[in-house]
């Protein structure tokens, strides 16, 4: 454990030798990996206690889709502060040769994968926390991807981020993508027990009608 400890601590340290972390496009870069699943939660979260959105938009569908696609808007603009924030700083040599950048490729569409198929078994009001908004599934979907990975959408998008810095064979890239599976593992630790008593609620709310 002290040998693995030591040996991630000197991966850091070197990789923070090639990252300016006070580079303005790193610095818009961690603000929008920190601030996206923040503003998701707060506001779905919000809407789920007042129905503000609900109300305002007319229907809990029309509200989801609005949101959705804010979120949508947001995670664009990450993504471009990300590739900036890569752009703007050294590459790593050791990082830049064909075999690597295949395996930045490979990660890629793995993470394509998982994101893509995640939209698909969910659908948009699924993907897009529409269950914050009173628009429940029957039941929890178990269909690829999720028959083989928990919150595949988080993961693949990790991968994505992941395989994106090695192709770029960017220090800064692998630096902002440890950031970004840290705030998704946060994200899921604040989501996944608020999400289960929602569909607890339903569950007893079907109960006491039967």
């Amino acid at each position: 454990m002290g040998t693995q400890i030591q040996a991630d601590l000197c991966i850091m340290t070197r990789l923070l030798g090639y990252v300016d972390l006070s580079e303005p496009h790193f610095v818009a870069a961690v603000l929008a990996i920190v601030f996206n699943p923040l503003f998701w939660n707060v506001v779905a979260r919000w809407e789920h206690k007042t129905r503000k959105l609900s109300k305002a938009f007319g229907s809990p569908h029309l509200a989801c889709y609005t949101l959705g696609g804010a979120i949508l808007l947001l995670n664009v603009l990450r993504s471009h502060c990300f590739t900036q924030a890569m752009l703007s700083q050294p590459r790593m040599q050791s990082l830049d040769n064909p075999a690597v950048y295949h395996v930045g490729l490979a990660l890629l569409g793995v993470g394509g994968v998982f994101v893509l198929s995640s939209f698909l078994a969910l659908g948009f009001t699924g993907t897009f926390l529409g269950d914050y908004f009173g628009i429940l599934k029957e039941a929890r979907v178990t269909m690829f991807p999720f028959s083989v990975l928990d919150n595949p959408m988080y993961w693949g998008s990790t991968a994505i981020y992941l395989g994106w810095a090695i192709v770029h064979a960017s220090p800064t890239g692998l630096l902002l993508t440890a950031l970004v599976a840290l705030i998704y593992m946060v994200a899921i630790v604040y989501e996944e027990p608020f999400t289960a008593e929602i569909y607890q609620q339903k569950a007893s709310q079907a109960y006491k009608r039967s």
